[in-house]
């Protein structure tokens, strides 16, 4: 679903009815080799849009940017980059 406009949404719990990816300017990238899978990113992540595989995939169409997986992963899997617009 696209955002209503002026992006105010009214409604608790309702991420994932709306693609709120458009609205980071930082993501996150997960280094293959350093993560092990413990699912820390995706238990702190508020969206979540991290999945508990190995290695973690993040689904940029939910990701804010807001850098709480890479402050949380003990293995520094997790670096956030500058978001490339085109």
């Amino acid at each position: 679903m696209k955002l209503p406009p002026g992006a105010i949404i009214t409604e608790p719990g309702n991420s994932a009815n709306y693609e709120t990816g458009g609205w980071r300017s930082r993501k996150p990238e997960v280094d293959a080799a350093k993560c092990t899978g413990c699912g820390l990113c995706s238990m702190y992540c508020p969206e979540p849009c991290i999945s508990k595989s190995k290695p973690a995939v993040v689904n940029y169409r939910y990701c804010k940017g807001c850098g709480i997986c890479a402050a949380e992963c003990p293995f520094h899997a997790i670096t956030m980059v500058e978001e490339e617009r085109t």
